[in-house]
């Protein structure tokens, strides 16, 4: 990423942990809470600096068909600011073949947001789905803007193609772009120096999971 050529930070790293609890109620109905604490910053920022923290909650039906529907609210302090939003929850099964989801987890960079798939016969499934991205970051405090705030921001747009080997291993393949992408520049307290749109840009990815 740069503005005018010239690239305002460097490798970014996120690390942090979440806390999820689920309260069963009556009726099928669940309320759940979720506090994280993740650390997004640059090489070489301060790390008591980057503390993003905050929580979603929710309110989840489950339906004697299996199918659920709920709705969430994210509440975030986020780097000199403080955000919250809302996300819808679904997992919908209309017939044998197509459903409705989240692709994501809802958390400090946006919500969950909405993924419609095709599950075929063979057991692989199609889906394409949409989400908002918004990341704030610490920069490096011996950097061009030091001790400031880096963001970026943009709605990755997706196909997706899944399958489950032998009950235990699920292989996703992700092709897609960001659209209405945006750079952001902010001094150390939050206020903004420069913000620059970006063109739609390509993402692939290829993931692996397992359960046992």
């Amino acid at each position: 990423v740069a503005f005018g050529g010239i690239a305002p930070w460097e490798t970014v790293q996120r690390y942090g942990f979440s806390l999820p609890f689920t309260f069963a109620m009556r009726d099928g109905w669940s309320v759940g809470v979720a506090p994280s604490f993740d650390w997004f910053r640059e090489d070489g920022a301060k790390t008591g600096d980057s503390l993003v923290w905050g929580a979603t909650f929710n309110a989840v039906k489950r339906f004697a068909d299996g199918n659920v529907l709920g709705l969430g609210v994210g509440v975030f302090d986020r780097l000199e600011e403080t955000s919250a939003f809302p996300f819808p929850i679904v997992n919908w099964r209309f017939s044998r073949h197509w459903r409705l989801i989240n692709p994501i987890a809802a958390g400090p960079t946006g919500p969950a947001g909405l993924e419609l798939d095709y599950l075929f016969d063979n057991g692989w499934s199609l889906g394409v789905g949409a989400a908002y991205r918004r990341t704030r970051f610490r920069l490096d405090e011996a950097g061009p803007t030091p001790n400031g705030i880096g963001e970026i921001s943009g709605a990755p747009v997706f196909l997706r193609a899944s399958n489950t080997f032998a009950g235990t291993y699920t292989v996703n393949i992700y092709a897609g772009f960001v659209a209405g992408g945006k750079l952001k520049l902010e001094d150390s307290s939050g206020n903004e120096l420069r913000h620059e749109d970006y063109d739609l840009s390509p993402l692939v990815g290829f993931n692996v999971t397992a359960r046992f």
